[in-house]
């Protein structure tokens, strides 16, 4: 079974962000053990659950074992197998420091007894910083504003969120690590005031991962194939985002180089300003890639909100192969 407990009906008080990441306490056991309340989604073609959901929920679980005063400032991950959307996922906290500006957690995320996912975090106490200080943070792009209108919408999810995607600034640039990708991105609904900001950084944490890695094949214009069908349907939304990337081609007539695999190896958040956004509101993210080579790849993410805020750095190395030359045997 996809969880531990059975899962209770959705609470209509919460968005649907919140009762996706959803976590519930193993107390009896352990108070700083967790588990998903409800399953999790598998995307089509992937080799297993959604990365961002994992991710949300060993926040969520970190977040859970320190005070109310100390906030998160960075998160170090690594996905070390596909999580499979059939079994429960086992959270471990382990408090690794209690300092008085900063606290320390490692969360595990563990499946019939192995790790598919670890990850280090640390929280910083509020106001700890002083009343001098050295500030700048990197301005919005010149970029179109999100649509309000649904029908406007380029692309957008049926999932716990919703995106819009822009063209791919400097998309024909000869040089990868000139190209951008770009989308605007928010949580459906209103995250609840009783979630309060460790909520909306939940669900910030969520969406980083999405189509992060991607960003390589899109800037090497390197062509996917859409997810396969299952049970005779395919994933309409996923292949027509896909579809935009291979330069609104149903098949490869440029005969271009294929992707064989590629899947995220480890991902970092770095929350600027943990309270000073909302995750249901409009957020624009831009994604570029300094590097490629060796099978990996990495990508940086920015994050802004609307009025110009830079809240999150991301970055993400990714396993990123190609498929190969059949070779002859003889």
């Amino acid at each position: 079974m996809a969880t531990l407990i059975r899962p209770p009906p959705n609470d209509p008080s919460l968005s649907v962000m919140e009762n996706t990441l959803e976590l519930t306490r193993l107390t009896d056991i352990d108070p700083d053990m967790f588990t998903n309340t409800r399953p999790l989604w598998h995307p089509p073609g992937a080799r297993g659950v959604y990365g961002g959901s994992v991710i949300a929920q060993c926040l969520s679980a970190a977040q859970k074992t320190v005070p109310a005063d100390f906030a998160v400032h960075s998160m170090h991950c690594y996905f070390v197998l596909a999580g499979n959307a059939e079994i429960p996922i086992i959270y471990y906290v382990e408090h690794v420091r209690e300092g008085k500006s900063f606290a320390t957690r490692t969360v595990q995320a563990r499946q019939r007894g192995k790790p598919i996912f670890t990850t280090t975090l640390s929280f910083m106490r509020e106001g700890s910083a002083g009343f001098k200080r050295v500030e700048h943070g990197l301005p919005l792009p010149d970029v179109p504003q999100p649509y309000d209108d649904p029908s406007e919408v380029l692309w957008s999810s049926r999932g716990p969120f919703e995106s819009q995607h822009l063209d791919t600034y400097n998309g024909d640039a000869v040089d990868a690590h000139l190209v951008r990708t770009r989308n605007w991105m928010r949580a459906r609904g209103k995250i609840s005031n009783a979630g309060g900001h460790r909520a909306h950084l939940n669900a910030l944490a969520y969406m980083t991962d999405s189509f992060f890695i991607g960003t390589i094949a899109r800037a090497h214009r390197v062509w996917r194939n859409p997810p396969a069908a299952k049970d005779g349907e395919r994933d309409t939304e996923v292949a027509r985002r896909i579809k935009a990337q291979n330069g609104g081609q149903e098949h490869n007539e440029d005969k271009r180089p294929e992707i064989g695999m590629m899947v995220s190896l480890d991902h970092t958040i770095y929350f600027h300003r943990p309270k000073d956004f909302k995750a249901d509101e409009w957020l624009f993210s831009e994604m570029d890639t300094p590097w490629s080579g060796d099978g990996r790849g990495v990508v940086t993410q920015r994050i802004w909100t609307r009025d110009g805020k830079l809240v999150a750095t991301c970055f993400q190395e990714g396993l990123v192969r190609l498929k190969q030359s059949s070779e002859s045997k003889l």
